[in-house]
C-alpha cells in the first residue's frame, strides 16, 4: 500500500550522513521534517520564526530533514551573506549534537560544500531512501515528479548541468541576484496561468519511484500541499 506524505511548509526529506549513495541505514526514531520554506531577506517574520523552531520544538530531536527550498533563492555560497542567521543557528544545532541533513530544491540547487561545512550538515541526494523509525521511506524534493510540466523539467535538467551552473557561478554577485530575481518573476507568472494538476507531481511517476525504491512510503516537498 502506497503511503504518500507532502512536506507542504512544515515537513520534508533527507539523507545519509557520508553523502554519497542512494540510501542511509541510520534508523531515525526522533526526526522533523521542513521544506519549502523560502526563506528571504524580504520576510524576516518567516526567518524568525524558523529560528524559533530551531530552539524549541526542534532543538531536541536527532535529525532535522530539510526537503528543498530552504531559501528563497540561493545564488552561490559566495553570496549568502544575507542568510547568515539561519547559517549560524543550524551551526548551533549541528554543534548540539543535531543531524541537520539538507536537500536541495528547485530555488535553492546551488547550496554547495560551503555551506555545509559552515552549518555543519550534509548535503543529501534526491531522492534517497531513509530509515525513519523502522519504516524504510522515500525522500525528494518531488519537482522531478512534476512530469505534466514540460517546459518546466526542459529548464530543470538545463540549470542542473554541472557547465550551466559553473558559468552561472562565474557571474558577478550583481548579475547572479538580477537573473534570480527575473526567473522568480518569470515563474510566479507562469504559476498564476497553470492548472493546478500541472503543477502538482504525477502520481503515476510517484508510483514509479516507490517500485524502483522497493518502498511503499514517501515524503516530498515542493508542491505546498499538505
Amino acid at each position: 500500500r502506497q503511503q504518500s506524505r507532502h512536506a507542504g511548509r512544515a515537513a520534508v526529506t533527507s539523507r545519509y550522513p557520508q553523502g554519497h549513495g542512494n540510501e542511509d541505514s541510520h534508523c531515525e526514531m526522533t526526526a522533523l521534517f521542513v521544506s519549502d520554506l523560502h526563506l528571504d531577506a524580504s520576510r524576516p517574520a518567516a526567518t524568525d520564526c524558523f529560528l524559533r523552531f530551531l530552539a524549541g520544538p526542534a532543538h531536541d530531536a536527532g535529525t532535522l530533514y530539510i526537503l528543498g527550498d530552504l531559501f528563497e533563492f540561493w545564488i552561490g555560497d559566495d553570496a549568502g551573506a544575507a542568510a547568515a542567521p539561519v547559517i549560524a543557528a543550524l551551526a548551533a544545532a549541528s554543534r548540539d549534537g543535531q543531524r541537520v541533513l539538507v536537500m536541495h530544491g528547485n530555488r535553492d540547487l546551488l547550496l554547495g560544500c560551503e555551506f555545509a561545512r559552515a552549518t555543519g550538515s550534509v548535503l543529501l541526494a534526491d531522492p534517497i531512501v531513509v530509515d525513519i523509525a523502522g519504516t524504510r521511506t522515500l525522500l525528494s524534493h518531488g519537482d522531478a515528479w512534476c512530469t505534466l510540466d514540460v517546459a518546466y523539467q526542459t529548464f530543470r535538467a538545463m540549470v542542473r548541468r554541472p557547465e550551466f551552473q559553473r558559468e552561472f557561478l562565474a557571474k558577478p554577485v550583481t548579475e547572479r541576484i538580477a537573473v534570480a530575481r527575473s526567473a522568480r518573476m518569470q515563474s510566479e507568472t507562469e504559476k498564476a496561468v497553470k492548472a493546478m494538476d500541472i503543477m502538482d507531481v504525477t502520481p503515476a511517476a510517484v508510483v514509479s519511484a516507490l517500485a524502483a525504491a522497493g518502498v511503499d512510503r514517501v515524503i516530498h516537498g515542493h508542491t505546498h500541499r499538505p
